[in-house]
């Protein structure tokens, strides 16, 4: 699995015109499923999400995980992490697991997070949406679970 994690002030996914989820200050969790992911890099990556320290403390030092600072995780699906540019002009996306394997973690990765003390809110799998994002720094990770222990 394959993460982009923003420190926000806000965010809010739109579809249709209707706001469907929003948070505010916290993670904006853009999360990519790929073919042959397991439930063991489902949960290392929710954990490492949950856990990463990069809020700022009193000294302005990133020491805070969104636990510590009581705030939200908006979780918004997103195969295109997945695309392969390097040949030709258009994205490969065979690295994408299937839409319905990848639906399926992506529930699953909600309900994960969904047992932190935190606000969870999610975008709508397979539907267009616009999300509006008040980054924060800009704080700008990218967590992969195929990498992690390198």
């Amino acid at each position: 699995m394959i993460a982009v994690i923003q420190r926000v002030k806000s965010s809010r996914v739109e579809v249709g015109g209707q706001v469907v989820s929003q948070i505010g200050p916290g993670l904006n969790c853009l999360l990519g499923v790929e073919k042959g992911d397991t439930q063991e890099d489902l949960e290392w990556l929710c954990d490492k999400i949950v856990h990463l320290r990069i809020f700022e403390d009193e000294q302005g030092k990133m020491n805070l995980s969104v636990l510590d600072i009581q705030g939200g995780i908006l979780v918004i699906p997103q195969f295109t992490l997945l695309g392969d540019c390097r040949r030709g002009r258009r994205p490969n996306f065979t690295r994408a697991a299937p839409p319905q394997e990848a639906s399926d973690f992506f529930n699953r990765a909600v309900e994960h997070f969904k047992q932190y003390p935190i606000s969870v809110a999610q975008g709508v799998f397979q539907a267009h949406m616009l999300v509006y994002i008040e980054n924060d720094g800009p704080v700008t990770f990218i967590i992969n679970s195929r990498e992690r222990g390198r």
